[in-house]
């Protein structure tokens, strides 16, 4: 008996351990609640009482106290402030006053009176109407939502209104629009009621994500840039509809992405280090560092490699037809005289044996000489002009001139 006990207690501390190491990689943080005991009005008369929870936030490490390094060995740091005028005399609170500018003055008020200007009633959650789901456009998401949930506390039955409603937007495909004051003296929002739906059921767009009511802030008129969107859509061409394969071929499992899979790698590493200080382990090397967010390359080269290769080669060939038809398009122009030519009051040069005229040089004169390397034969005179006249800048030596037009040639006409 002592030995069944002993092992049972032994097997109780392995289990506690690990149990304990598995609550420090999970790096999981308690979801603090939002606000408490709410009222939710519904309709005159009916009032229910929720909760509400900030699931969704970013997880940073934290510094409980702040630390000062500037001595011999690090200090907590006790920061005070200290408000003096300028006779450098300490001011006392009762002597600040709040003041607003209107009109070239300022419009001094009194604590009660700042205080009475940010008043819009008792925190609240008021139902105003329902509008279809579809009628909520994704550019609306300006701030992360807030999970509510039911609570017995304040009025009994809350959480069989609560669920009907819930269902009842589920079934019908429609949000709630709602009027929503959290705490005291907080701003006031409107806010779209959105359910989501079981995560235990096949085809839930948000699995990791419990079944509830979430409150969607909406932005108002002056959180929206007005973006003019009438230019007509453009033709999908043969890049685009090849694109269409590969990215096919890259989505994510049941083409839903899980945040939860992809922890933040650099505070994955705080916490690291301080199981390892916790634990009085060897401090794991920078260089084993876990990185679940770099993308699987080799699996990307095995499902779309060959579709990539396909694309690269289209895109070269319309890379190319397109500098060869601006080519042809510029030659064309030059020879019509279609391309105006800065005029110069300046003597007519006199052209060397084997070199040529520079305005009167086409494009395709000038690719020759650029592949025969016969540019260095033209005079200086010759290559501002052509210079000029293709309207890239004609200043420097012969040495520069003479690299600003082989830029050009390899610009447009290659």
């Amino acid at each position: 008996m002592p030995d069944a006990v002993k092992t049972s207690r032994a097997g109780d501390g392995l289990s506690l351990l690990s149990s304990l190491i598995s609550n420090i990689n999970s790096k999981q943080t308690p979801k603090r609640s939002f606000f408490s005991n709410l009222h939710f009005e519904l309709a005159p008369g009916l009032t229910i009482s929720i909760k509400g929870y900030q699931i969704l936030h970013r997880q940073k490490p934290q510094r409980t106290y702040p630390i000062w390094m500037g001595g011999e060995k690090p200090m907590l740091a006790h920061p005070e402030a200290v408000r003096v005028d300028s006779e450098a005399r300490t001011v006392d609170k009762s002597e600040i006053m709040k003041a607003w500018k209107f009109g070239g003055e300022f419009i001094c008020f009194k604590p009660e009176e700042a205080a009475a200007l940010r008043e819009f009633g008792s925190k609240v959650l008021r139902l105003i109407g329902f509008k279809p789901r579809s009628m909520l456009p994704s550019w609306a998401s300006v701030k992360k939502s807030v999970f509510i949930y039911p609570s017995e506390e304040l009025f009994v039955g809350s959480t069989r209104v609560f669920s009907a409603l819930w269902q009842k937007l589920l079934k019908d495909d429609k949000i709630g629009i709602a009027w929503f004051i959290p705490r005291v003296n907080s701003q006031p929002q409107i806010v779209a009621i959105i359910p989501s739906e079981n995560p235990d059921e096949e085809g839930a767009a948000t699995p990791y994500l419990p079944a509830g009511l979430w409150l969607y802030p909406l932005p108002f008129a002056d959180d929206v840039r007005k973006v003019d969107a009438s230019a007509p859509p453009k033709k999908a061409d043969e890049l685009a509809t090849k694109m269409r394969e590969i990215v096919g071929n890259l989505q994510l499992p049941k083409g839903i992405y899980n945040p939860l899979k992809y922890p933040n790698p650099a505070l994955q590493w705080h916490y690291r280090v301080l199981q390892a200080m916790a634990l009085e382990d060897e401090v794991p090397d920078e260089n084993d560092k876990e990185d679940l967010t770099i993308p699987k390359y080799r699996q990307i080269a095995k499902r779309v490699g060959g579709y990539m290769a396909e694309w690269k080669e289209l895109l070269e060939e319309k890379t190319k037809a397109f500098i060869k038809s601006r080519a042809l398009k510029r030659e064309a122009e030059d020879e019509d005289g279609g391309r105006p030519v800065a005029k110069r009051a300046r003597t007519v040069p006199t052209i060397k044996e084997g070199s040529v005229s520079g305005s009167k040089t086409g494009n395709a004169k000038l690719k020759e000489m650029f592949e025969n390397g016969t540019l260095k034969n033209m005079t200086v005179a010759d290559l501002k002009d052509v210079l000029t006249s293709k309207g890239v800048s004609a200043t420097g030596k012969k040495g520069q001139l003479l690299e600003k037009l082989e830029q050009w040639i390899e610009q447009n006409l290659y």
